[in-house]
């Protein structure tokens, strides 16, 4: 190698010179660098060129001479001792120079300063030695030989650095990792090479290494000049982003300040623009929008209603009938919104949303008459939104409708009102919200109630269940005069667990009273199909006192079991329902009295079959003829599933099926589960269900890795859903259709004018899958398969 530099090392000098000159040259040029730095770097670029040039010329004129020879050689060698010294000095200043500004350091450490004497002293070392031969001294034949002080001279090369290095090391956290790379290197790599140059006469390896590192510097430079740039643009992009989120934030607090002046007007109002701002951006959210595009749907639906400031206070205000004067007046608020928020060029989609938010999917909305598509996006969106919250919340005329109810509403009037796309999403957001009501515990149960007269306070309902419910509770006569006083129990069902006396809550809740009961025995019966009751000789063994009061229920089937405890007192009731599809709740109630101390204790004790023996007959609707599969009674939400059946190409299922007589909704239909397991069994080993498709036009994949697509569409045979409800109730023939290619499983029905079609797409195309019937509230008979 060594013999290979040799041969080359004039033109190794002269590229390295030239690639020093051009680094000087771009360093002259350079933006992002302070000047005194710039000139530092310069000034080391520089230094290292001149150092390898007379090197150079020191080899060239070696041996001749000529007078011109005599005087370069001399001239040359001088430069080289001289500038390697120079270089030394420059890194010292060029590292001071970074202290100053990385480390805060207001003056050079001792040590640099040791170092800059130790140059200078070096320097005047090498014009001492022209005159004494200490370092170099030249032959009769113009030829270099070292002197007896040539080893002195690498005193400050070798040692210097490291002297300075040791400064970087205690300053180590003021430099970047590329600032400090390049210092590492442009100590120790001379250095090392500096050893080795003892060893290897003839070449000046240790300048080529000084040049190198010159180069490397200017790279390692630009390279912290790169990540301080891009710090600083990260830096940038924050404080942008945080500017923005400020006034989002301003903007948020402005539009919510508006929109609470605004809703000002009526007390039932307020609230609502937020709460529909909410729902309209988890709706687009659910349909796969961008957060940007869910921020724009969320502030458009939050100034939906800003119209209403251009409205009379007494229309605003206004519940129950309207004149036709007042519903073309209630008309232009889309178009007042519209034309408020158009001012807002910014944001159009924020017109959009209050000037469109009640067309209609149909075409019969207002003020356009637009339809479908050509109803903007995001007031599509906000109208199932508006809708959901208007009914969910209680208005001056009504109290908040149950979300059954809701959820009929819009399956009913999804593609009349509503996008059904949206509706979808919406039906899928209630669905969350109802098995959650269902898995969380009941509404909390007051600690106590006042009944000055009859029913006047009664508390929410507690459930009846299948394990033993214990209820408590303390009760105190109001007056202690002739009038009536006493507690009772109110058995009861409703979509809310409350009792309700008015008719329009009767309807909205599918309330349903089956009897009141005394604690003396007494009972009035307003549902039941049967009842049981005896009064006995308190036999618990707890306290007899007369203020104290204990209940136990249970629940079985359709009939339930309820023991009234009171002083001396036991009244054991057996209610038969004549119904397994409805809940049944107690509630607390009384006349002239005080009922403390209310307390609730669900247990894991279940039924005694001796004490609730059954009183009626069980109500069957499928005692009909059966065919390839035993006839289902489904009396609650999947609570029964029919044979699974293998399903292959060509696969045919008929059945009939009729609604229960309590069925009350749409969604009270047959239902068919595609599943996979061992034993083609619902639940059987390694049961794994894929999709839930429901007649009624609805379709809920369970799996979210398995593609499915869903497709439903009313056909001219569809006559309403009011309709629908009553052939259910009448009964009638259905038939699911599948087809199956490879691992794509097809279902296909045509029911009362509902099609739907289900495209099941399997990751295993060998994976066997099975049809099972179900449903809510049904009874399906005469199942054949073909």
């Amino acid at each position: 190698m060594f013999q290979l530099i040799r041969q080359h090392q004039l033109d190794i000098m002269l590229a390295l010179s030239a690639a020093c000159v051009t680094m000087a040259l771009m360093l002259l040029i350079t933006q992002f660098l302070s000047k005194k730095r710039k000139w530092i770097l310069i000034a080391m670029e520089l230094t290292a060129t001149f150092l390898l040039y007379f090197d150079r010329l020191a080899y060239l004129y070696s041996g001749n001479l000529t007078k011109t020879g005599y005087v370069m050689v001399r001239v040359s060698n001088f430069f080289v001792f001289f500038l390697t010294a120079t270089v030394v000095f420059v890194y010292n200043i060029y590292v001071r120079d970074l202290l100053y500004d990385r480390a805060g350091l207001t003056d050079s450490p001792v040590r640099l300063k040791i170092v800059s004497v130790a140059c200078i002293v070096e320097m005047f070392m090498v014009i001492l030695s022209q005159f004494t031969g200490f370092y170099y001294s030249f032959d009769i034949y113009n030829k270099y030989h070292r002197g007896p002080g040539f080893l002195i001279c690498y005193v400050v090369p070798v040692v210097c650095p490291l002297i300075v290095y040791t400064v970087i090391i205690q300053y180590r956290k003021s430099f970047s990792k590329f600032i400090f790379t390049a210092l590492t290197l442009y100590t120790f790599v001379p250095i090392v090479i500096g050893v080795i140059q003892i060893y290897a006469y003839g070449i000046s390896i240790v300048n080529m290494a000084m040049v190198v590192v010159s180069i490397s510097l200017y790279f390692f430079t630009y390279l912290d000049i790169n990540a301080a740039v891009m710090e600083a643009h990260r830096m940038e992009m924050l404080r942008l982003q945080e500017e923005k989120k400020s006034i989002k934030r301003l903007f948020d607090q402005t539009a919510n300040a508006f929109v609470k002046a605004v809703e000002m007007k009526d007390d039932y109002s307020k609230g609502h623009s937020l709460r529909v701002a909410d729902i309209a951006k988890q709706i687009a959210r659910k349909a796969g929008k961008t957060e940007e595009q869910c921020d724009e749907v969320y502030y458009s639906a939050l100034l939906h209603d800003v119209g209403n400031i251009g409205l009379p206070d007494s229309l605003v205000t206004r519940s129950g009938n309207l004149t036709d004067s007042e519903k073309e007046l209630l008309k232009e608020k889309p178009v007042i919104g519209g034309e408020i928020l158009s001012s807002i060029t910014e944001y159009p989609f924020l017109k959009e949303g209050a000037r469109y938010s009640y067309e209609r999917f149909d075409g019969k909305g207002y003020p356009e008459g637009l339809s479908g598509e050509e109803i903007p996006d995001v007031a599509r969106i906000i109208s199932v939104a508006d809708a959901y919250d208007s009914m969910s919340t209680t208005k001056k005329s009504r109290s908040a409708l149950p979300l059954q109810t809701i959820r009929e509403e819009f399956i009913n009037n999804a593609g009349s009102q509503f996008d059904p796309d949206y509706s979808n999403i919406i039906l899928d957001l209630i669905d969350t919200n109802i098995n959650a009501n269902e898995n969380k515990e009941v509404e909390e149960l007051e600690k106590g109630i006042r009944c000055d007269g009859y029913r006047s306070a009664v508390t929410v309902g507690i459930p009846i269940v299948e394990n033993i419910t214990k209820i408590t509770f303390d009760c105190e006569r109001i007056n202690e005069g002739s009038e009536f006083s006493a507690p009772s129990i109110v058995i009861f069902d409703s979509f809310d667990n409350r009792v309700h006396s008015d008719k329009k809550a009767i309807d909205a809740y599918r309330y349903c009273e089956y009897g009141e009961m005394w604690f003396d025995g007494h009972f009035v019966s307003t549902g039941v199909k049967n009842e049981d009751i005896t009064v006995l000789d308190r036999d618990d063994g707890e306290s007899e006192t007369t203020d104290h009061y204990k209940i136990l229920s249970v629940r079985y089937e359709d009939h339930v079991l309820i023991k009234l405890y009171n002083g001396k007192t036991m009244v054991s009731s057996i209610l038969a329902t004549g119904d397994k599809s409805r809940s049944v709740y107690i509630a607390l109630t009384g006349e002239n009295c005080i009922l403390k101390n209310i307390s609730e204790e669900f247990t894991l004790t279940g039924i005694n079959m001796d004490e609730c023996r059954r009183i009626a007959d069980e109500v069957s609707y499928i005692e009909r003829m059966e065919a390839d599969v035993p006839n289902v009674q489904v009396d609650r939400p999947m609570s029964a599933y029919s044979e699974g059946l293998r399903i292959v190409d060509g696969l045919a299922i008929d059945f009939h099926a009729m609604s229960l007589p309590t069925a009350s909704l749409v969604w009270h239909c047959p239902y068919v589960l595609l599943f996979s397991s061992d034993d083609g069994k619902v639940g059987g080993p390694n049961f794994k269900d894929y999709v839930l498709i429901k007649l009624n036009g609805e379709a809920s994949p369970t799996d979210d890795e398995i593609e499915n697509r869903f497709e439903m569409k009313k056909t001219s045979n569809f006559e309403g859903w009011d309709v629908w409800k009553t052939i259910c109730k009448e009964g009638f023939e259905c038939e699911v259709e599948f087809s199956r290619k490879g691992n794509k499983v097809i279902a296909r029905s045509d029911t009362l004018g509902i099609y739907l079609e289900d495209e099941l797409t399997l990751k295993d195309p060998k994976q066997e899958i099975y049809a099972s019937l179900t449903g809510d509230q049904v009874a399906l008979t005469d199942i054949r398969v073909h």
